[in-house]
């Protein structure tokens, strides 16, 4: 994961210490900070009407297959309550994967961790989601934003939404939102391990080296494989002794 250097107001490690670690039941309420694009999906206006055999004008053209997967719908997804509790106690049999530092079952753990994560169980979300993942590949961060506020805005309990935007903040250079984007994350998802390494990395910025450490620590405790997270981590707790000596 990369953290841009950004010029971030101390009085903010405050409310991120408060409002995120350690967070347990925090509820989501910033879908509406940012206004909704409209409208965030243009429908392909369909033809009506068959031309008419008499007609002196030719049909008009049909539109090329898409060929672009984020136009592509997503697959049609209704999850039932069975459903969900049958991918709860997938996760958490992933998550005890993920856990051991021995072996490298672990990266499959965390892929498909992240594959039950990105879904939203609706073909609409997911294709914001989708769209919004594009415009960040793409570096256009306002443009991400504006898909992934209508996710959130449509999907509150959509943890991978808010994290997703989270980062589309953050590297639009946004610090504030960003930070209470990571907050709705992890109370929707405590286990967020990007979210929580996300975390610490803004909370170095800052220069708020111990809040750093907490978070850091939590995420490889999750995930004791995130190698940006142990160098980190390493070089935080070198700096502290050092001080301290």
């Amino acid at each position: 994961m990369v953290f841009m250097r950004l010029p971030v107001p101390h009085c903010h490690l405050v409310v991120a210490a408060g409002l995120i670690l350690g967070i347990s039941r925090l509820a989501p309420a910033y879908a509406d900070e940012i206004p909704r694009p409209d409208p965030w999906l243009d429908p392909i206006p369909a033809q009506t009407e068959a031309p008419q055999e008499d007609s002196p004008w030719p049909a008009p053209p049909q539109p090329e297959a898409q060929t672009d997967p984020l136009n592509q719908p997503a697959e049609a997804a209704e999850p039932t309550t069975q459903a969900l509790l049958r991918a709860r106690e997938d996760l958490d049999l992933l998550f005890a994967e993920l856990a051991r530092p021995e072996g490298e079952s672990w990266a499959r753990a965390e892929t498909d961790i992240l594959r039950i994560w990105s879904r939203s169980g609706s073909a609409a979300m997911d294709l914001l989601y989708k769209r919004g993942e594009a415009a960040l590949d793409a570096g256009d961060t306002v443009a991400a934003i504006g898909h992934l506020t209508a996710l959130t805005d449509h999907a509150p309990d959509f943890a991978a939404g808010w994290y997703l935007r989270a980062v589309a903040f953050y590297l639009n250079g946004d610090f504030g939102p960003s930070l209470a984007d990571l907050a709705a994350t992890l109370a929707l998802e405590p286990r967020h391990f990007a979210a929580l390494t996300q975390l610490g990395g803004m909370l170095e910025e800052t220069g708020a080296t111990a809040r750093a450490i907490q978070a850091y620590r939590e995420s490889l405790r999750i995930h004791p494989n995130q190698q940006d997270a142990k160098d980190a981590l390493e070089r935080l707790e070198q700096e502290t002794q050092g001080t301290d000596a």
